[in-house]
Order: C-alpha cells, then structure tokens, then sequence
C-alpha cells in the first residue's frame, strides 16, 4: 500500500478537478507524504481493524469529503468529492496500484485472489459512498477502464500537479527514512501509465526500465527474508491475532 499508495496519489494529481479540489482546499500543498501516511492509516483501519474502528474511519473521510466542493478556475467545471467519476478514479487508482506492486514486490496472489481483494475493496467504495454498480466488476474490466481513462485525454498534468509531484522527487529532511521515500517515490513515477509519467516529465527510458526491474526483483527476492515485523505491518499483525489468538 505504501509503494501503491504514492502512484495512485501522481495518478489522482493527473485528474484536473481532483488537483483543482486539492489545489483549493490546500490538501495538495501540504507535505503529500503526510498525507499518504494518513490515507494509509484510514485504509488500515478499515482493513484490519474492528467494526468501530473501521466506522470510525468511515465516518471521518466522508466528514471531511463532505466540504469538498467549488469550481475549477481552470476548466470552470464543477467538482464534488461525492462525484461518482472522481469517486471510482479515486478507487480505481488505489485497487489497481495495490495489485501491481503486489505483482511487483510478493507476487503471491492468483487471479481467484487478486479478484477476491477487487471485490473486498468494492465494500470499501460502497461505504465510502460510490456506488456498487459503477465499479468494473473484475480485476482486468478495472484495468481497462483506467486504460481507457488514460486514453481518453481527459488526464492533464496541470503546473498544480507537477508541484505536487515535486514534493515526491524531494520529501522533506524531517521526513522517516528519508532516504526509502525518494526510492517509493522513483518507483511510483517509473510506474506510471506511459502517458502520464510522460507528462510529469519522465520519458520512456531502457536504463530506467532496467533498473526498475533490477530493485523490484531484489526487493521480492529478499523481502521472504526479512523478520515478519517488516514483512507485515501493525495493524495487520493486530488483527491476526485478535482473529486467531496464540494464548
């Protein structure tokens, strides 16, 4: 979800009235890292935690999206964060990011199980107020629709968005680990569809598509190896064994 995570927010900047309501509301000025680890902790509330936990969280973004509404000076076009077209770019964004890097980093999920977490954040859609029926059902339909998106030219890296993605390529001195952020960070840009990395200003390169390849395989390769407090985060440590407790 972290490495997921900051893609899927380069891919929400592309949207000219996702970034005209994070440009008006001052959410894109703030450090996006911030911003991610919140998101995160939102998401993992309703992943792992307990039914009021994951309400509680609900409830929270829903609040806060509920403000969220004006004009885009740009394209004069109206936003809402309750739109049911930024909605499923929003969700569509963040599924299909998890699942690459999953892909990419572990690797352990079949298409039966890549389809069975598709359908699980489907719930967190419904809950979060985007309706069921507007979401492709499957994994490679999701696909095709951010495909499609891609393709449409209705995505325009805007001056707004690309001084979002600036705080990417430079995360503050004070951030943690510093130095694993700048790497999230490449690894978010280098995986970007085609036409949108390409607006933020990364061209297709063989050096670039060859390190990428390098350090994801390295990372899946050693990531077995590690103690399963970085393999698995808190939460989900957490909620295995409030599941199936060891005492």
């Amino acid at each position: 979800m972290l490495f997921g995570g900051a893609r899927a927010l380069l891919m929400h900047a592309a949207h000219p009235l996702l970034i005209a309501a994070g440009r008006d509301t001052g959410f894109y000025k703030k450090n996006p890292w911030q911003r991610l680890e919140r998101t995160l902790q939102l998401t993992y509330a309703i992943t792992f935690g307990t039914v009021e936990e994951a309400t509680t969280a609900v409830e929270h973004i829903n609040h806060v999206h509920r403000s969220v509404r004006g004009l885009d000076e740009v394209t004069g076009r109206p936003y809402d964060a309750f739109d049911p077209e930024l909605l499923l770019w929003v969700h569509a964004c963040l599924v299909d990011s998890a699942l690459l890097f999953e892909r990419l980093t572990v690797g352990r999920l079949d298409a039966e199980r890549r389809q069975r977490f598709h359908e699980e954040q489907i719930v967190v859609a419904e809950l979060l107020g985007l309706s069921r029926d507007r979401i492709p059902p499957t994994v490679p339909a999701l696909r095709g629709y951010i495909d499609e998106m891609v393709a449409s030219g209705g995505l325009n890296v805007t001056d707004d968005a690309r001084d979002f993605a600036s705080l990417f390529r430079d995360p503050p001195r004070e951030a943690t680990w510093r130095p694993i952020l700048r790497l999230v960070a490449w690894w978010a840009f280098a995986t970007l569809p085609p036409p949108i990395a390409e607006q933020y200003g990364m061209g297709r390169s063989l050096t670039r598509a060859t390190s990428l390849r390098a350090s994801l395989t390295a990372l899946r390769f050693l990531r077995p190896a590690l103690p399963a407090r970085f393999r698995r985060i808190l939460p989900a440590r957490e909620a295995r064994e409030r599941v199936h407790p060891t005492g």
